[in-house]
């Protein structure tokens, strides 16, 4: 084998080995985000804000038919109105924060609805842990926070906070919410489906914590296999070009 075919050959492994990696890079990255907040008014201690979410359909078999919400530090489950939702959801308080639910939607659809706060807390972030629930009983868990930078794979919907306005102050808190709900959801999931869980979503958030670091392990590992396959093949090359 003369050295300008041997060159080329290691220009074509090279080009194939950047592609897979690229590959493997993407797939090692966090997922895009399917759980999203926005705010009307995204300002540490800002009043009367209406907080919009949107949580990206995943199923190919169920519609998403009930979402939980784990509230972060400094907003209480009774400082949250419901102002526009599906139609039929209703949301009902929990003990860590709340679920809104209904009638499950149309497959592919995504669940967009907005709740209005009192008062936001004097925070740089907030994070809002959210369990889908379909309607086949199937849960994608959006509860994973990022610290110091890091990449997680099932990231729970974050609001960035810009500084309080000049003379903002924390309100008196309102009274505590009903330790019994009147109104739960009304879930109707299809007739083959199995209920919805009913656990909360602070309990069921708390034993999937490290859920997403097993994707990493396994994409880690593939990314090894494919290095050490290029080593091995670049010396082949050399060894006959020798």
């Amino acid at each position: 084998m003369n050295t300008s075919d041997t060159r080329a050959q290691l220009r074509r492994l090279g080009l194939a080995t950047i592609g897979a990696l690229i590959v493997v890079g993407v797939a090692a990255g966090p997922a895009a985000a399917h759980a999203e907040v926005t705010a009307s008014d995204p300002r540490a201690l800002a009043e009367n804000v209406t907080l919009s979410f949107t949580s990206e359909a995943e199923s190919d078999t169920a519609g998403i038919a009930e979402l939980r919400v784990v509230l972060p530090k400094g907003i209480s489950p009774d400082a949250v109105t419901l102002k526009e939702a599906p139609k039929e959801w209703k949301l009902t308080a929990t003990p860590d924060g709340y679920a809104i639910g209904g009638a499950a939607l149309a497959k592919g659809t995504d669940a967009e609805y907005s709740i209005t706060v009192r008062q936001l807390p004097d925070e740089k972030s907030l994070a809002f842990k959210t369990l889908e629930t379909y309607g086949d009983g199937k849960i994608s868990r959006w509860i994973e926070v990022p610290t110091d930078g890091e990449k997680v794979d099932n990231p729970a919907p974050l609001l960035e906070l810009k500084a309080a306005a000049p003379g903002a102050k924390p309100i008196a808190p309102g009274p505590s919410a009903s330790p019994t709900p009147s109104a739960a959801p009304s879930l109707k999931p299809s007739p083959e489906a199995p209920p919805a869980p009913v656990a909360s979503a602070s309990a069921q958030a708390a034993s999937e914590e490290d859920a997403g670091s097993n994707a990493g392990v396994v994409i880690g590992g593939i990314a090894a296999v494919a290095l050490l396959a290029v080593v091995g093949t670049f010396w082949w090359l050399r060894r006959s070009r020798a």
